[in-house]
């Protein structure tokens, strides 16, 4: 075993105990802390749970009925010309709503394109530098009773939009594709 996988094994026992041994020396009742921590996390689960379902049965709903695809060919022309290939598509409209479809799409193109060709190259840079903006708006927002997330979300796209530029710009760079 390599040291990181060493340290890999013991870093999450090492915090615990440390918060625990601190907890005691510091007198509290780390029982109870705990308890109303748990009860905590398990109303905001319930709080944001109905978005979080929304956003999922979108996401299955715009792959189940081919819109995506649809989308893909009709936009083709442009996407070649900023250089993202079709199959590029779904993980561009996905990735800011669902992290693992947009995962799953990663996988598929790299099993389908490979993990050394463009689309692949891409995709994994793209999957680097983006975020789940939408998810991220409904669980954070949810948690906290935020209904106005329009700016949020602005922002989040943009830079979503920035990462894609950028990882179209980083490949052809460092790639040549």
């Amino acid at each position: 075993m390599t040291f990181s996988e060493n340290i890999s094994d013991f870093i999450i026992p090492f915090i615990i105990t440390a918060v625990l041994v601190s907890g005691l020396c510091g007198g509290y009742d780390i029982y109870e802390i705990f308890c109303e921590g748990a009860g905590e996390g398990i109303k905001i689960t319930l709080k944001i749970l109905p978005s979080i379902i929304g956003l999922m049965v979108a996401v299955n709903m715009m792959r189940t009925c081919g819109m995506i695809e649809l989308l893909g060919s009709f936009l083709a022309p442009m996407l070649k010309a900023v250089g993202l290939s079709k199959e590029l598509l779904p993980l561009v409209l996905l990735r800011p709503v669902s992290g693992s479809a947009s995962l799953g799409i990663t996988a598929d193109i790299l099993n389908s394109c490979g993990a050394d060709s463009h689309a692949g190259r891409l995709a994994s840079v793209i999957m680097g530098s983006t975020e789940t903006v939408f998810y991220t708006i409904a669980l954070f927002y949810g948690s906290a009773g935020i209904k106005d997330s329009g700016k949020t979300a602005l922002g989040g796209m943009l830079g979503n939009l920035t990462g894609i530029f950028c990882s179209i710009i980083f490949c052809r760079l460092f790639f040549g594709t």
